[in-house]
C-alpha cells in the first residue's frame, strides 16, 4: 500500500475494482490510477472482491489511508463462485475457494441440485448480499471431491477467470484447417527444406515453436556466424476477426500447471499444424542473422519460409553430445555434432557479449514437482540446466532483438517487452541491505544493469549469496509489454521484443503479424473484437499502473464514441491507444496465469507436506517481514512461515533495511539467509499455508553481527528427525511479555497469516486425510449461518 502523499479530499466520489482481502477488509482500485482505498469490513459486507463500484472518500484512517464508503454497486463481477458445499448448523452454504470472496453463499433447499456434501461445486449467485443480507446461490456444476485428481486445477482456472474451454466456433475453425501444409501456403516462401534446422526442447515438450542452425561464414572479409532462428508462422493460420484469433486474444498466454497445459490455441495448432515437429513440413517465420566474432549482430532480415525439421533434441541430449565428444550420444547423432558444436561456438560469442554488454543473470535454484499418476507430488527436486538451455536462450534472445529493430527502425507500432529501471525508493532499501553486508551498489542515483551485473558477481561466492540475490532481485520491476519502448533493464538492451513463441503468447503472433506487415509495406492496425472483453487490471503501482490508467480510458472513450457515434480518429493516432490496451491486457494476463500456476504448486505442496506433519528439518530463511520468517526447507524446497509469537517471549523490532527482526530485550536476531531447524506444525490447504515451529537456530545470540550463522543439527541430510515426529498442530502462542516493539496480537490481525487465525480456523479437510466426516462435513460450532453474517470472520472461521 503506497503511502498518501496528499491530503485526500472528503466527499470524493470515485470509480474502481473492489480488491478482497482473505482478513475481511479490502480496498478499491481507483480507475484514475490514484491511491488505493480502505475498506472496512463493514463496507466489504456490501460488496464482492472484484465488483465495480462507486465509492465516496470519507476522510483517513489510522493509518494514513484514504477510507471509503460504497455508494453503488456499478457492476457485480461474480456471477458464478466456486466452493465447498458445507452443512454449518443445518443450513447449507458454499464457502468460497477464492479467499478475497468473504461471503458464504446461502443455498436454499431446491438450490443443492444433486450435490453432496464436502464436493467441490459452481455456484451461480442469486442474490448479491448487502448490509444486511446473505449472498444466496444455487448450485450449477459439482466439479467433484477436493481429493479427486487434477481438482486443483480445476478449482484455480475457475477461481483466477482462467478461460479453459474454447468456444465452438474456434473448435470449428481449427477443424477445418488442413492437417499438413499446402502447395498453395508455399507461394512467396523461401525454401529451407534442405536446411538442417533441429529442435531443441525439454523432455517433456509437446508444441516445439523454434528451431535453429548455424553455421560459419565470410561477411566481407571478416569471419562470422549465420544465425537462422525458425519460429512457427502462427499467424497464416490465425487470422484477425476470427473465431481462433479472439479465443487466442482472450487467453493472451497458455497457462502451465504440473501435468496439465491450458494453451492459448486449440491442439489442432499448438501441438500440431504450427508445431514444428521432425520429419514434415511446416510454415515458418525466420530471423536470418549475422553475427561477428565480438557477439553483434551485423546484419539480419525477416522472410516466411517452409521448413522440414532434422531432428528433435532434448536439451539433455544435446549436452550430453557437447560435453563428450566419444559418449554413446554423439555417435548416436554423429551426423548432427558438426550442427551442435557450431551453434555451441556461437552461444560462447554471444555469453561473452551478454557479459560485456553488463547484462544481470541470477543464479536461482528452479524446482519441478514429480508427480505420480493420480496427480499428487511424490517429490520436489532441482531442475538441472545446462549449456543447451543457456544455448537457446541466447538463440531466441538475438532474434527479439533483432524483431524489435526491425519494428523500430521502420517506424511501426507494435508490442515491446519492457523492464524499466528499478524506483528510487527500491534502491534506498537495496542499499541499506547492502551496506549492513558490507556491499555497494555502483552507479550513483541511476545505476546500468552493468552495475547490478558487477554486484551479483561479487556476491557469487559469499555464504550469503542466496539471500543478497534475492534482495536484489526484488529491488528490480516486472516486466511488462506496452507500444512505447523503454528497454530492457535487465537483458541490458536498448530495444526487445517477444518474436520466438507465437504458440503461447498473443503478443509475439502480433509480433509476427508487424514484421508481415512491413515486409509487404503495408500497415498493421489491430482491431479489438467487441466481444472479446479485456482484462485492464491495475497492478499495485509504477509505469505498469499508468499504463493500465491510461488503457481503462481509451477503452472507455472508444466505447463512447461508438455508442454516441462519433467518427473515431484514423492511423498512427487511433492505433496508439489501440497497442496500449492489448499491452495492458496482455500483461494482466501473464500476470494472472502467474498466479494460477503458483495457487496450484501451493496447493500441491500443502498436499505433500500433510505427511510431514510433526516432523524437523533444516531450513533457510528466505523472507522477513513484520510478522515472521519464511523459511524453505533444504531438500523438499517447500517453503513455509515461522510467526513472530513462535520466536519466543520477546517483543521483536522489524528492521527494512536489515531484512531483520530483532528482539528488543533479548536481542535476538534473525535475518535473510539464516539457517534453522524447524517443524513442520501446520498445513491449511484452503489458505495454501504451511506453519513451523522454531526448534534450533545456533548463532541467534545477543548481538550477534553474522550476515550468515551457521547451525549444529541433529541431521544435515535434511531427513526428518523420527524421535520428533508429533503429530499435533502447533504449539500454543507464547505470551508477550512487555508491552514495546510490535505487538504480537495485533501482528496477527494485520493482514497477515497470524497464528491466531490459524488456530482459530477448524480445517476444512478434517485432519490428515483431508476428507469431510462421516455423511455431514459441517464446521465445528461457532458463528451461526443467520441472516446476517456479512463477511466471512477469519479469526473465528472454521473449515
Amino acid at each position: 500500500m503506497r503511502k498518501a502523499d496528499h491530503v485526500v479530499p472528503r466527499d470524493d466520489n470515485r470509480l474502481g475494482t473492489v480488491q478482497g482481502h482473505r482478513d475481511g477488509f479490502g480496498f478499491v482500485i481507483p480507475d484514475d490510477g490514484g491511491e488505493d482505498i480502505f475498506l472496512s469490513e463493514k463496507e466489504m459486507s456490501r460488496v464482492m472482491h472484484g465488483d465495480r463500484v462507486n465509492v465516496k472518500v470519507l476522510g483517513t484512517d489510522r493509518r494514513g489511508r484514504p477510507e471509503g464508503q460504497i455508494v453503488e454497486v456499478v457492476v457485480h463481477a461474480n456471477k458464478l463462485v466456486i466452493g465447498r458445499l458445507l452443512n454449518e448448523n443445518g443450513v447449507l452454504i458454499v464457502a468460497p475457494e477464492d479467499k478475497r470472496i468473504g461471503h458464504d453463499i446461502l443455498i436454499p433447499p431446491k438450490g443443492q441440485g444433486i450435490a453432496k456434501l464436502g464436493q467441490v461445486v459452481s455456484v451461480e449467485i442469486i442474490d448479491y448480499p448487502d448490509s444486511y443480507r446473505q449472498a444466496v446461490g444455487r448450485v450449477v456444476e459439482v466439479l467433484g471431491e477436493i481429493d479427486d485428481p487434477g481438482m486443483e486445477i480445476e478449482i484455480a482456472v475457475r477461481k483466477y477467470g482462467v478461460p479453459h474451454e474454447f468456444s465452438a466456433a474456434a473448435m470449428k475453425e481449427a477443424a477445418a484447417l488442413p492437417d499438413t501444409v499446402q502447395q498453395s501456403d508455399l507461394e512467396g516462401r523461401v525454401d529451407l527444406r534442405d536446411v538442417p534446422l533441429v529442435t531443441i526442447d525439454g523432455a517433456d515438450a509437446r508444441d516445439f515453436d523454434d528451431a535453429v542452425y548455424a553455421e560459419p561464414v565470410m561477411y566481407g572479409k571478416s569471419k562470422a556466424w549465420r544465425l537462422i532462428v525458425a519460429i512457427a508462422d502462427v499467424s497464416h493460420y490465425v487470422k484477425p476477426g476470427h473465431p481462433l484469433d479472439d479465443d487466442g486474444l482472450l487467453r493472451a498466454t497458455s497457462v502451465y500447471f504440473p501435468r496439465r497445459v491450458i494453451p492459448m490455441l486449440p491442439e489442432k495448432i499448438s501441438n500440431g499444424l504450427c508445431s514444428l515437429n521432425p520429419g514434415v513440413d511446416r510454415l515458418c517465420m525466420v530471423c536470418d542473422s549475422v553475427v561477428d566474432n565480438n557477439g553483434i549482430v551485423l546484419a539480419y532480415q525477416f522472410y516466411p519460409a517452409v521448413m522440414h525439421s532434422a531432428q528433435r533434441f532434448t536439451y539433455d541430449i544435446v549436452w550430453e553430445i557437447l560435453s563428450n565428444s566419444k559418449g554413446p550420444e554423439a555417435a548416436r547423432f554423429a551426423e548432427f555434432r558438426p550442427l551442435l558444436m557450431n551453434l555451441y561456438s556461437l552461444f560462447k560469442i554471444l555469453l561473452s557479449a551478454r557479459e560485456k554488454r553488463g547484462a544481470i543473470e541470477f543464479e536461482t535454484t528452479e524446482t519441478q514437482i514429480i508427480s505420480n499418476e493420480l496427480g499428487k507430488i511424490m517429490r520436489i527436486e532441482p531442475r538441472t540446466r545446462n549449456d543447451a538451455h543457456r544455448l537457446i536462450e541466447e538463440c531466441m534472445l538475438t532474434a527479439n532483438v533483432c524483431a524489435a529493430d526491425f519494428i523500430e527502425k521502420n517506424k511501426h507500432l507494435g508490442l515491446y517487452r519492457v523492464h524499466g529501471e528499478p524506483s528510487e525508493e527500491k534502491l534506498v532499501t537495496l542499499r541499506q541491505v547492502l551496506r549492513t553486508s558490507g556491499l555497494s551498489l555502483g552507479g550513483g542515483e541511476k545505476p546500468k544493469p552493468r552495475d547490478f551485473a558487477k554486484l551479483i558477481k561479487e556476491v557469487k561466492e559469499r555464504p550469503d549469496a542466496n539471500m543478497l540475490q534475492s534482495v536484489v532481485l526484488r529491488s528490480m520491476q516486472q516486466a511488462m509489454y506496452q507500444p512505447d519502448n523503454e528497454g530492457h533493464f535487465g537483458l541490458a538492451y536498448p530495444a526487445y521484443s517477444h518474436f520466438t513463441s507465437p504458440i503461447r503468447r498473443y503478443p509475439d503472433l502480433l509480433t509476427h503479424r508487424v514484421i508481415k506487415a512491413i515486409l509487404q509495406k503495408k500497415p498493421y492496425v489491430p482491431v479489438l473484437p467487441p466481444k472479446v472483453p479485456l482484462n485492464l487490471t491495475l497492478p499495485r503501482k509504477g509505469k505498469a499502473r499508468q499504463n493500465a490508467v491510461d488503457a481503462k480510458k481509451s477503452h472507455t472513450d472508444a466505447k463512447t464514441a461508438a455508442e454516441k457515434g462519433t467518427k473515431l480518429p484514423k492511423g498512427a493516432n487511433a492505433a496508439l491507444p489501440i497497442w496500449g490496451q492489448l499491452g495492458v491486457h496482455c500483461s494482466s494476463n501473464e500476470r494472472r496465469a502467474d498466479e494460477a500456476s503458483r495457487d496450484v504448486e501451493a496447493w500441491l505442496k500443502c498436499y505433500y507436506m500433510r505427511d510431514h506433519l510433526g516432523q524437523e528439518y533444516a531450513g533457510t530463511v528466505t523472507s522477513v517481514a513484520s510478522f515472521g520468517l519464511f523459511i524453505q526447507l533444504e531438500n523438499l524446497f517447500v517453503e513455509g512461515m515461522v510467526h513472530v509469537t513462535e520466536l519466543g517471549g520477546d517483543y521483536f523490532q522489524y528492521d527494512e533495511a536489515r531484512q531483520e527482526l530483532r528482539g528488543e530485550r533479548t536481542g535476538i536476531r534473525y535475518r535473510l539467509g539464516d539457517r534453522m531447524h524447524v517443524l513442520v506444525s501446520r498445513v491449511d490447504l484452503d489458505a495454501r499455508k504451511i506453519e513451523f515451529s522454531l526448534m534450533k537456530a545456533v548463532g541467534a545470540e545477543p548481538g550477534n553481527n553474522f550476515n550468515r550463522r551457521s547451525m549444529v543439527l541433529a541431521t544435515e541430510t535434511g531427513r526428518p528427525n523420527k524421535k520428533a515426529a508429533s503429530k499435533k498442530s502447533r504449539p500454543q502462542s507464547k505470551t508477550p511479555q512487555k508491552p514495546s516493539g510490535i505487538n504480537v496480537n495485533a501482528a496477527k490481525t494485520s493482514g497477515n497469516l497470524g497464528a491466531s487465525q490459524s488456530k482459530g480456523k477448524s480445517n476444512r479437510n478434517n485432519g490428515k486425510n483431508g476428507k469431510a466426516k462421516a455423511a455431514n462435513p459441517g464446521r465445528m460450532p461457532g458463528k451461526a449461518a443467520g441472516s446476517k453474517p456479512p463477511v466471512r470472520n477469519t479469526k473465528a472461521r472454521r473449515k
